[in-house]
């Protein structure tokens, strides 16, 4: 039972079961919407990937790796469909030529297009949602050697190459990313609580300190947030040109042609740059996760960890807000570790 309430707190989740022939063949047959669409590709079965829309941006790239697993296990042809499964990345018109949001972002992982899928034979669809054996967390050992089929599209590359040649490159530069989440993450159920920017500040300086570190890399998408760490840190500084709330959530504006096209390759540049800082400090979260993997050298780690959200949904909406006005003394918000490795 202790183990189970651990894996519900952490949001790693238990490990994947398919291990045996016949798990798979009865999971296959009792578990997968099946449908035959015409009469092309009869030897081959091909896999739609699908995802209930309104999750974030790792966070789908989290699930399509768990169902990329599942097809190496199984010899399935993994297809990801977010056109007509769309996601809150898509857009109404074509991006890139494409109403498939993976396309704007990502390479293609095979030679199928979605219209030939659909006059094939055989096609399997994923459910819309984790299942209880996924991982939660893509660095998990399990799913994140997939990760490494997934290929950044060459015009989102030459962004991220463009700032991290003009900012990055500099001598005798030592980077600490910051991810300072915001917004939703504040009333998110079960989630870690994130801290203040007057929190991360305080942290900020100790690292500063400890570790001799002259340029932070801030993630964040709070304008208030930005600007505050702008404010005290003055020329040390640097962040990338993306949106930044100040009263809406991101998702409820529009202000800005292919808004919501934009909001998802700017997380994604960002996890990149995060991946090329020297060190890293945050709370656990997907962004973390993918700037782990996407990262080609070692990175310091500095989470930090300040309490979990209460699971219930109508309290995780008031009891972040709540703590931050506590005093320490009672309860209020304050780091109650910090992992350094």
């Amino acid at each position: 039972m202790l183990k189970i309430f651990k894996e519900i707190l952490t949001n790693t989740g238990p490990k994947i079961f398919f291990h045996r022939e016949k798990k798979i063949k009865n999971y296959v047959s009792n578990n997968l919407d099946f449908k035959s669409f015409g009469s092309h590709n009869k030897n081959k079965n091909f896999y739609i990937i699908r995802r209930h829309p309104w999750a974030g941006f790792f966070s789908n790239i989290t699930f399509i790796l768990n169902h990329l697993h599942f097809c190496e296990l199984i010899n399935f042809i993994p297809i990801i469909d977010m056109k007509n499964f769309p996601t809150i990345y898509n857009e109404k018109n074509k991006v890139k030529n494409s109403n498939n949001s993976w396309d704007y972002y990502f390479k293609k992982l095979n030679k199928y297009s979605l219209s030939d899928v659909y006059q094939s034979k055989n096609v399997f669809f994923s459910k819309l949602t984790f299942e209880k054996h996924m991982p939660l967390d893509m660095t998990n050992k399990l799913i994140a050697k997939q990760f490494e089929k997934i290929k950044i599209k060459r015009d989102i590359n030459k962004k991220i190459l463009f700032f991290f040649d003009k900012k990055f490159k500099k001598k005798k530069q030592k980077i600490l990313g910051i991810h300072l989440r915001g917004s939703t993450y504040k009333t998110a159920r079960g989630h870690a609580f994130p801290p203040t920017p007057e929190i991360m500040i305080g942290h900020i300086k100790e690292l500063i300190k400890k570790y001799k570190y002259n340029k932070l890399f801030i993630v964040t998408e709070e304008k208030k947030y930005l600007d505050k760490l702008n404010k005290e840190f003055g020329q040390r500084c640097l962040f990338y040109n993306s949106y930044r709330m100040e009263n809406l959530d991101s998702f409820q504006v529009y202000p800005r042609k292919n808004h919501r096209y934009l909001l998802g390759e700017e997380i994604l540049i960002e996890a990149v740059l995060l991946s090329k800082c020297d060190g890293l400090t945050f709370i656990k979260s997907n962004v973390i996760s993918a700037a782990i993997l996407f990262a080609k050298k070692k990175i310091k780690l500095h989470e930090i960890f300040l309490g979990f959200n209460s699971r219930n949904r109508l309290i995780s909406w008031w009891l972040w807000y709540f703590k931050r006005i506590l005093p320490y003394k009672l309860g209020g918000l304050k780091i109650i570790k910090s992992y350094d490795r």
